[in-house]
């Protein structure tokens, strides 16, 4: 981590993708120390409601001006308007929270969920609304099939529509359900997903991507931390396990997320035996995970219940981190200005086979990038060597370190070659295969014609002479008679017997003709 700022200096002399500490202007007090709190930026000020310090909830609500560094108390009234009755017992300071969740809607501040000590909490969701416009705050009737109360769970807003998936409920069951908040109407819907979601967890992190997908990644059980990534296809309500590319990403649970663009970072978190110490991004459109940076064990992002958000000041995007715990609360504000990174269009979902060619593809390609920027670095340090005079080895020592640069870059293309002609070799495969199937397709379509055609025949052949096939069943009996006799030398067998059987039935006109077959046979032998 970087050196701190102070309320002296300004944000744009932060260094790119490293975390510095902001510390706020002389004299400005600063917040209780906690984590497990919820925050959102609102034109330049970081909001920060509630949190759990030493097993205690809190109930305040402070603001850090990004403009002037200095942290306030917001204190807000409570709007009279708007009361719900189930929560008088707070009286007019907001309620005790803890593990809750915060997103901006319009004027006001969205808070959902969390673990409140209450007498008069309900055993369902609660949602309460923050106006930064009036300084007052309101608890809020919602409607519907209301979800059971619970920590740990994330929002995500989609339009006018809150996301919410997961959590821990009061006692203590883990869940994995998603449940839909219209804004509009405040009224709650349950979603019905097919199976091959994640598995129930809490303390996880989420979020929605192309107005399409909402992304789950990591959290934990009560024993397990995970390091999954599941994403939610919000139009067929199917979920799917990507495979993911780049670096290898740690189990982590109490960790915080925020989604630039494609650009999904994750901070903190932990495993139960240590924190987490990588700032680590997912390219949401390639699903390649990268590490930004990295700080010590014993810093403190490495930790677990903190904030994340982002906000944009005079054109550079920063991350915003507060608060967590680690071994001690921290109430200490730091911030990373980002390095702007390559935009792309979305991946389509391909069948797993093609999925698993471009997914080779997009790798290679990303480690191609990573090289060209790599590359780009090294000139424009040898530039900055050569513009201050440097000696004349440093400059040799870069060159070299360019060409093996670009050594690794024409291996990196050439195995890119490869795999795209891999992938082409599939696709005349795949190609040749719906062919064969087609013609299979017609075999069977002229087989099923023919046995059908057969199978008329014979309906109207016995519907016109059910006389006629009792006589051809009785020539076959013959036949495989004659053939016993004549093959098995069974010499002794008296052909009078199955004449006179024939003979004796009532074959109409067709008696005559068993004659002349017996005489017949009689000769040949």
């Amino acid at each position: 981590m970087g050196e701190g700022i102070n309320g002296d200096a300004c944000l744009a002399s932060a260094p790119y993708d490293h975390w510095v500490m902001l510390g706020p202007a002389g004299g400005s007090p600063r917040p209780s120390a906690r984590y497990k709190h919820a925050a959102q930026v609102v034109q330049d000020k970081l909001y920060v409601v509630g949190g759990s310090r030493n097993g205690r909830s809190l109930s305040d609500v402070q603001v850090f001006d990004f403009r002037t560094f200095t942290w306030s108390a917001l204190n807000p009234t409570r709007d009279s308007n708007q009361l719900n009755l189930e929560n008088n017992a707070t009286g007019g300071s907001f309620p005790a929270l803890a593990g809750h969740s915060l997103v901006k809607w319009k004027n006001n501040l969205v808070v959902v969920a969390g673990n409140t000590r209450s007498l008069s909490s309900s055993n369902k969701v609660s949602v309460w609304l923050i106006d930064v416009e009036t300084n007052s705050w309101s608890a809020v009737d919602t409607y519907g099939k209301v979800p059971t109360a619970r920590g740990g769970q994330s929002v995500s807003l989609l339009g006018s529509r809150l996301l919410m998936f997961g959590g821990e409920d009061n006692k203590r069951r883990l869940l994995n359900d998603i449940h839909i908040l219209d804004l509009e109407t405040m009224m709650w819907e349950e979603v019905k997903t097919e199976k091959g979601g994640p598995t129930p967890r809490y303390d996880h992190s989420a979020a929605i991507y192309a107005d399409q997908y909402l992304l789950i990644f990591g959290g934990s059980s009560h024993s397990t931390c995970f390091s999954d990534f599941y994403l939610l296809d919000l139009q067929t309500l199917e979920w799917s396990q990507p495979d993911t590319q780049g670096a290898h990403i740690a189990p982590r649970s109490g960790h915080a997320g925020t989604l630039i663009d494609e650009n999904w970072y994750i901070v903190g978190g932990g495993d139960n035996a240590s924190g987490a110490t990588d700032t680590i991004v997912m390219n949401a459109s390639k699903f390649v995970w990268s590490v930004v940076t990295s700080v010590s064990a014993r810093d403190p992002l490495a930790c677990e219940g903190l904030i994340l958000c982002s906000t944009t000041i005079d054109g550079e995007n920063f991350l915003i981190a507060f608060g967590g715990y680690n071994g001690k609360y921290s109430n200490e504000i730091f911030v990373l200005k980002l390095k702007a990174r390559n935009l792309v269009q979305p991946r389509l979902l391909q069948s797993p086979a093609a999925a698993a060619a471009a997914a080779s593809v997009t790798a290679a390609y990303a480690l191609i990038t990573a090289t060209d920027e790599k590359t780009r670095d090294i000139v424009a340090t040898d530039d900055f060597a050569i513009k201050n005079a440097q000696p004349a080895s440093s400059s040799k020592k870069l060159v070299a370190e360019i060409d093996v640069v670009n050594g690794e870059k024409d291996k990196l293309e050439s195995r890119l070659a490869e795999v795209r002609d891999e992938n082409s070799k599939l696709k005349d495969k795949l190609d040749l295969a719906n062919l064969s199937y087609g013609e299979l397709a017609k075999e069977l379509e002229s087989v099923q014609n023919q046995l059908a055609a057969e199978g008329s025949r014979c309906q109207k052949l016995e519907v016109l002479n059910p006389k006629l096939l009792l006589h051809v069943r009785d020539w076959n009996l013959l036949v495989l008679w004659r053939m016993s006799w004549k093959y098995c030398g069974i010499k002794y067998l008296r052909w009078n017997k199955p004449w006179q059987l024939l003979k004796d039935k009532n074959l109409g006109a067709f008696g005559s003709g068993w004659q002349e077959v017996q005489r017949s046979l009689m000769m040949n032998s």
